[in-house]
């Protein structure tokens, strides 16, 4: 709770900073990027005769930028439980009882890793070719990937070099009430006071044996994690205890891309060019098919098994995961027919939507700037824990960093 009033804190103050005019040498170099003028170079192929502006540059900065977060976290899922090739990042033979665990979620689950992880290689790749073609600087996170990488088999300890890594998947706190979001008939964005039930843990409306509720590996952070387990008949011969780290990695996969998904409509309401909205239209489904994907997934979790708890004894947090085929939950407000749990409704279930006249639409949610924005984007991921240090228990310096650029975006405004 500390952590999460320290960043909101943090984000209220730099936004203040940077509305009075009065920017420090990290800005300054920040807004180096940005060509001088209001506006800068035009696009090339379909062209409505709006320029690029300063806007859509700093949008598409902090995509940039956010890009390289996801392809970071998910090469190292990739090392370990993805399909190992040489074209993305799994050369090192992989962790065979890591993947047998995940694959109690789905048979498929190596290669849909991997290509989850080339796509937001490409993404990231993409997003700063083209800036750097329009004369605009992109972003470079190198200075801050200095988090350990997992000790386990498979894991690359010489990745980049060093072995460094921009985000850390060994203390997460996820926050799956996306699940009850989307087989809701409430929309965060409709209405703020909504409340969304966890999809681990109790059910009850608290975060009592839930994913959101302590710190959660969703790798195995070295051998110890997959002692006792081996890939010959899983589930039957994966411990409870890799088990739970590989239920936490599908969850914490949908809880990753569901922040794309409404990411991309969110900002696409900010760009002025027609050839920079195309790059947002186009990018933004591929994250929402990730995110149903693995939605899909998560929901095999312990599936015809009666509640599985399990204590990580590292960070001593404890999740308890339930059969989400046969779960139910309330019939009011979230649903009419208690289905909010229900494994099988990975379609977004109609909701409201900018007015209540106009009846009941299945859309992405949220897509304000408030809920889906840059800022709201960097807050989730710094609140799943994604930099914190374990050295210091504190997050790296790319918080600070991301929420400049994610304000930049947030302040763009649409010009015609």
């Amino acid at each position: 709770m500390k952590q999460s009033e320290s960043l909101a804190k943090l984000s209220a103050n730099r936004r203040s900073f940077l509305k009075k005019g009065v920017m420090g040498a990290g800005a300054a170099a920040m807004a180096a990027g940005l060509l001088p003028g209001s506006l800068v170079a035009s696009a090339r192929g379909e062209d409505d005769g709006v320029p690029i502006t300063k806007g859509d540059i700093a949008i598409l900065r902090f995509l940039q930028a956010l890009e390289q977060v996801e392809a970071d976290l998910w090469i190292q899922y990739s090392e370990l439980g993805g399909t190992q090739d040489n074209e993305v990042s799994g050369v090192n033979g992989g962790n065979p009882i890591y993947m047998a665990a995940l694959t109690i979620l789905d048979g498929d689950m190596p290669q849909y890793i991997h290509d989850n992880t080339d796509d937001e290689i490409s993404h990231a790749a993409f997003l700063k070719n083209y800036l750097e073609s329009k004369g605009a600087s992109a972003v470079s996170l190198e200075p801050f990937r200095h988090l350990p990488t997992s000790k386990a088999t498979g894991a690359n300890q010489n990745f980049l070099g060093d072995g460094g890594r921009l985000t850390n998947l060994t203390q997460l706190t996820i926050d799956t009430s996306f699940w009850t979001r989307y087989r809701s008939i409430t929309n965060p964005d409709f209405d703020p006071a909504a409340k969304f039930i966890q999809a681990t843990g109790n059910f009850d409306g608290s975060n009592t044996n839930s994913l959101n509720g302590g710190r959660f590996t969703a790798i195995p952070r070295s051998d110890d994690d997959t002692h006792g387990s081996d890939p010959s008949n899983p589930p039957a011969s994966i411990s409870p205890r890799l088990q739970a780290i590989a239920f936490a990695a599908g969850f914490h996969f949908a809880f990753i891309e569901q922040g794309g998904t409404s990411l991309y409509p969110t900002l696409a309401q900010k760009v002025s060019n027609l050839e920079v909205l195309r790059i947002l239209l186009s990018i933004g489904p591929s994250e929402t098919m990730h995110f149903q994907t693995w939605q899909d997934k998560a929901g095999n979790a312990n599936q015809g098994n009666p509640p599985l708890t399990v204590t990580d004894p590292v960070n001593n947090s404890t999740v308890t995961f339930r059969d989400l085929h046969v779960a139910q939950a309330e019939t009011s407000p979230e649903s009419l027919n208690g289905d909010t749990l229900q494994a099988n409704l990975i379609m977004p279930e109609p909701t409201h939507f900018l007015d209540p006249e106009f009846g009941p639409v299945a859309i992405i949610r949220p897509t304000s700037t408030q809920n889906g924005g840059a800022v709201a984007s960097v807050m989730s991921f710094a609140q799943d824990g994604l930099f914190l240090d374990p050295k210091t228990g504190k997050n790296t310096g790319i918080v600070p960093l991301l929420l400049r650029l994610a304000e930049e975006a947030d302040e763009a405004r649409r010009q015609l």
